[in-house]
């Protein structure tokens, strides 16, 4: 399907900005560094007119390395960078649950079935959830949303389709040139 999306869910660290060292977590605003291009893939969205909701998982939170407040000062810095290159989030949901404990936490589908209220769909099944791991295709796919693994070996993702950035993806999906994987 090469349709035009209802929205684009992305994932926060490793697709918009530049993820902490395994084990580690973007705990304060000084660490957050965008993506080269995820601020153009956005605006790009932006002036497409399509929603752009975040789903992130920030276990951080559980586990006593930051506090949701530490998360709202990141999340401003974040959108204070992507303001610079003119690019706007719509929305942002978190999971600040531990692994095992919640359905919100992707691969769950709870924060993907919040976005779809709250951006007044039926369904995800035109939307399209972009991501740098197995759980944002896996929380995708579950919801019915199209897929799109970002990974720069450019090897087989989940059944998804895979593309090497944010960008990459955007400005395919934006020109019809990427059938985003449904199965």
């Amino acid at each position: 399907m090469n349709a035009r999306p209802s929205a684009v869910l992305l994932d926060r660290d490793g697709t918009i900005n530049v993820k902490a060292p395994d084990g580690d977590y973007i705990t304060h605003p000084d660490q957050v560094q965008l993506i080269p291009g995820a601020a153009q893939a956005i605006a790009a969205l932006n002036r497409a007119s399509i929603p752009v909701v975040v789903v992130t998982n920030q276990r951080g939170i559980a586990l006593g390395r930051m506090t949701e407040e530490d998360l709202e000062a990141v999340g401003a810095t974040l959108d204070q960078r992507l303001e610079v290159e003119n690019a706007r989030l719509d929305w942002v949901f978190h999971c600040p649950h531990d692994k095992g404990t919640c359905s919100c936490r992707k691969p769950g589908t709870l924060l993907l079935e919040r976005a779809r209220q709250w951006l007044g769909l039926p369904t995800l099944a035109e939307a399209v959830m972009i991501g740098d791991s197995e759980s944002d295709v896996l929380a995708g796919r579950a919801v019915g949303a199209r897929t799109v693994l970002l990974a720069t070996d450019r090897g087989e993702g989940p059944g998804s389709v895979v593309a090497g950035s944010l960008l990459e993806a955007v400005q395919d999906l934006l020109a019809g040139a990427l059938a985003v994987a449904t199965e």
